[in-house]
């Protein structure tokens, strides 16, 4: 898979938006690839400000860093492996004064990424608080990747390890606590020296561009359903009337 010279070409030649609506349109190129992407709301940040109601528009020293930046990355691209469900799948969580930010693995390659900026009373949260949201977060976003198959959770938090076995927690670790229960992970301590590549990723606050590959989930399912010359016939029998039989492929 490579990426179409033509896009990339337009990503170069774009020039510093001069306008609220010129930043929102190169803001939703880059977030059409958000969940591929390790730190793309830190990355992404500086123009926040900018997008606010009643705020005067100045393009600054930081948002023409972060414009270039993503520029650069957008141009350099990065292909995610294929997901192998007969593979273990890993986690490694990262989290910053403002941002959360998660690498799912399998053998040291990239899956996916998936990053958030942190706001309101989260911004408050202490270091460990902040986390162990980013984990939880993952799990909601890659649910159907985790939920059936035993996993691994890389953490620098070695308390991680005994969190299902506290006896007192406060009403959110409560309810993060129960979240977790659904699903089968085994948590490992790493020490951040030898977190290679969640630390790396995080000091270079790298956005990667990619083509990416999407794992088709059941409703994605049905869309093919009349396309499939083997099912289209019994799938249109199933529209026209109720189920009243089996039918054998």
């Amino acid at each position: 898979m490579h990426v179409d010279p033509e896009k990339i070409k337009a990503i170069q030649d774009w020039a510093a938006p001069k306008s609220v609506g010129e930043v929102r349109n190169f803001h939703g190129l880059a977030s059409f690839y958000k969940r591929f992407v390790k730190d793309f709301s830190t990355l992404a940040n500086p123009f926040n400000e900018l997008v606010k109601k009643d705020i005067p528009f100045i393009w600054g020293e930081a948002q023409e860093k972060a414009f270039q930046t993503l520029k650069e990355q957008l141009t350099n691209t990065t292909i995610l492996a294929l997901p192998n469900f007969a593979q273990t799948f890993e986690q490694e969580c990262d989290a910053s004064d403002f941002g959360i930010s998660v690498v799912l693995l399998q053998r040291g390659y990239p899956i996916a990424y998936f990053s958030e900026k942190l706001h309101g009373a989260t911004l408050n949260y202490p270091t460990y608080d902040k986390e162990l949201y980013a984990l939880i977060r993952a799990l909601q976003v890659w649910e159907h990747y985790l939920v059936t198959k035993e996993f691994i959770i890389h953490t620098d938090h070695e308390s991680f390890k005994y969190i299902r076995g506290q006896g007192k927690l406060n009403k959110r670790h409560a309810k993060w606590v129960e979240y977790l229960k659904q699903f089968p992970y085994i948590i490992k301590y790493k020490k951040r020296k030898n977190d290679v590549v969640a630390d790396a990723l995080s000091r270079r606050h790298t956005l990667l561009f990619s083509l990416g590959s999407q794992i088709l989930r059941f409703d994605n399912l049905k869309e093919l359903y009349e396309l499939d010359q083997d099912f289209q016939s019994i799938f249109a029998k199933c529209l026209q009337k109720p189920f009243d039989g089996y039918y054998l492929l």
